[in-house]
């Protein structure tokens, strides 16, 4: 049986057993198996992958492993400068919209405040989602890593923090959403886009309190929810400054 010798890097080390992590070690490896067969047999979604050396070379997923083959493997680059290499993504990591899993409502609704186009339900199937994010071009979140290995998911992240707050800190520093942030575009509930209208049209749904006391309102055609700047609105504006000071 064929053996090669593994590196990882950065966060990817959290997948890997304890023993495995920040150091080289040797796997044996199947027949005939390639690069992405054996990182994900070690625990890591491909997913979470953008580049990989095999002795020294810049090599895709579907390269064979032979008998004492050298690989290095390494997450998402932030800021260093990779174009001369072959990226294991045809494109990058920066899709359209994301689809969540059914752990990540609490992330889903502040990924809808900040303005990105993001599917959810709490009972979606993981066969579903997955079909979600291949058909529809977006980035599955998860925190389910065997979710991130299913076959012909190309973008998607695992999510580490536990927490809607940090989860949402973690997306937009991991995928550099800083400076694509649009707040209150979208609807909370559905996703569907948000637009001004006037405080006649939606006077005789409004409480008294928010009659009184609001002027501006957007409302979602989709499912027909109304929004107002009120203490909840406030809230969020905090947290995205938060967010957003940061990167700024």
């Amino acid at each position: 049986m064929a053996t090669a010798t593994f590196r990882f890097y950065g966060e990817l080390n959290d997948f890997l057993a304890p023993r495995r992590r920040g150091r080289e070690f040797i796997a044996p490896c199947a027949q005939a198996a390639t690069v992405k067969h054996m990182i994900e047999a070690l625990g890591v979604p491909h997913t979470e992958v953008d580049l990989i050396l095999a002795n020294g070379e810049s090599v895709g997923f579907e390269r064979l492993l032979g008998d004492g083959d050298r690989v290095a493997v390494y997450p998402r680059f932030g800021t260093l400068d990779i174009a001369p290499l072959l990226r294991v993504r045809a494109r990058p990591l920066h899709a359209a919209g994301f689809v969540a899993d059914a752990h990540l409502g609490g992330l889903a609704r502040l990924l809808r405040m900040a303005g990105f186009d993001t599917l959810y339900r709490n009972d979606f199937a993981d066969r579903e989602i997955a079909a979600l994010a291949i058909d529809g071009s977006r980035i599955l979140l998860t925190r389910d890593r065997e979710l991130l290995k299913l076959r012909g998911i190309t973008h998607g992240c695992f999510v580490h923090a536990l927490k809607p707050a940090q989860q949402f800190r973690e997306i937009v520093a991991r995928l550099g959403l800083a400076q694509r942030v649009r707040p209150f575009t979208r609807c909370l509930e559905c996703n569907g886009p948000l637009r001004e209208i006037t405080k006649a049209a939606v006077l005789d749904r409004l409480p008294p309190a928010v009659r009184a006391g609001q002027e501006r309102f957007t409302t979602c055609d989709r499912c027909h929810r109304i929004y107002w700047q009120g203490s909840h609105w406030r809230r969020m504006q905090t947290l995205l400054d938060g967010v957003l000071d940061n990167h700024r």
